[in-house]
């Protein structure tokens, strides 16, 4: 459905893209998916950052909260030989453009702030090829969040969970107290999202590592992912009947109004509370989904530099430093609900939840429980991740009905992809 609903959009999108534009060369051309209103809000930073600058913004939104049409979108802009001054992008993809040459060289920006220094060593992975930084990393996302109604907590008696055995006994006071228990948006991302939790929290963050960080074929198989899949079935029972479909905000929305009491969703839905103008411990909770505090479960939003003309590239140095300074840094990531990229950038001006975000990256970095989200494409390349979408969303809407088929259809299918 989502496919249905998406191809029209991508046609549109990837139609302008082929179009000549004219370029001024103090214009930057920004392709991204941020079109919600907390991310439109954070995105904000940056433009007025360098408009003050006396650079010109051109937006090429694209919408669809996973990327996937974004992604479409920047293929054909590259293809058409006029690639944007730069795109937001996930993971393996920049390390896609970067192999095939598509990127700028960044290396004397990056000397020259240090970059290597405050960026923690895992995302340098994905901004850096062969020793040659060619991506900027705006943020640090996490999925592993729970995000709760807390007038409606308080009114059924729903403590935090510890456990998942907890955050079921929550779910069913909601469902008895005639609230919608899990807001959840059916689209492949949205549910494998989640499913990247539920993982952790059944067999803590080492058999993670070991199922989607190394492709264990015994993982994969096991019954400890077995046992996930039962619980992701148990967490499918508490969605409402129209979930289908439905994006990631107005799942959030649902949580924010009081229709529905929590929502598993990455750090973005955080943006959403605040452009309502929400408080945290007053008005809504954020915490770790159960099983998985001191675990981050991180993906990254950074802006692929790509290859352009001589005249375009002062405004392309201008938007990465401006990206990587750490008061825009701190400005954005206040708005967007991730916390900074950078691990030296103040926490004084985040609120609760993003302080404990700040805390927690920075003690899982240490700790080596900071991984990648395979739903996010910073597990596995896109391929891989493709797969175990297509897999968790089949089981969750049903099409494989039990759990020793998923495990058998994981197992396969992430097998082939690799």
């Amino acid at each position: 459905m989502f496919q249905k609903i998406l191809a029209p959009v991508v046609a549109a999108a990837t139609l302008l893209a082929l179009q000549p534009v004219a370029r001024a060369a103090d214009t930057v051309e920004m392709l991204h998916w941020w079109t919600s209103g907390g991310e439109a809000a954070a995105l904000k930073v940056i433009k007025d950052d360098l408009t003050k600058e006396g650079y010109q913004w051109k937006d090429v939104p694209v919408a669809g909260g996973g990327g996937e049409a974004a992604m479409t979108t920047l293929k054909a802009m590259v293809a058409a030989g006029h690639p944007p001054t730069a795109s937001q992008i996930l993971g393996y993809f920049a390390i896609d453009y970067a192999e095939a040459g598509k990127l700028s060289d960044l290396n004397a920006l990056a000397k020259k702030g240090d970059w290597a220094k405050v960026i923690p060593t895992a995302l340098q992975k994905f901004t850096t090829t062969n020793g040659t930084w060619d991506a900027v990393p705006i943020n640090i996302h996490s999925v592993n969040w729970l995000w709760i109604n807390k007038p409606l907590a308080d009114k059924i008696g729903a403590g935090e969970p510890k456990t998942f055995a907890d955050f079921l006994a929550m779910l069913d006071k909601a469902k008895a107290a005639g609230a919608i228990p899990l807001a959840q948006g059916g689209q492949p991302w949205q549910e494998a999202t989640m499913f990247d939790s539920v993982v952790a929290s059944t067999g803590g963050i080492e058999f993670y590592k070991k199922a989607f960080i190394d492709l264990d074929p015994a993982a994969l198989k096991s019954d400890t992912m077995k046992q996930a899949f039962d619980n992701l079935a148990k967490l499918r029972s508490y969605v409402d009947p129209n979930y289908a479909g439905r994006d990631w905000n107005l799942a959030t929305a649902m949580v924010i109004k009081g229709d529905a009491l929590v929502q598993v969703m990455g750090d973005w839905a955080k943006g959403e509370f605040k452009t309502a103008s929400k408080e945290p411990g007053k008005d809504y909770t954020c915490m770790r989904f159960p099983g998985t505090d001191g675990s981050v479960i991180y993906n990254t939003d950074m802006f692929a530099i790509f290859k352009v003309s001589a005249d375009r590239r002062k405004a392309q140095t201008a938007l990465a430093e401006a990206a990587m300074s750490p008061e825009v840094q701190a400005a954005f990531n206040v708005i967007k609900g991730s916390v900074p990229a950078r691990i030296d950038v103040s926490d004084a001006s985040f609120d609760v939840c993003g302080k404990k975000g700040i805390a927690d990256v920075r003690h899982a970095n240490e700790a080596g429980t900071f991984v990648g989200s395979m739903a996010q494409n910073y597990a596995q390349p896109p391929a891989v991740a493709g797969a175990y979408h297509d897999v968790v969303t089949k089981f969750f809407h049903g099409e494989i009905k039990t759990s020793d088929e998923a495990i058998a259809q994981l197992a396969k299918e992430l097998t082939a992809a690799k």
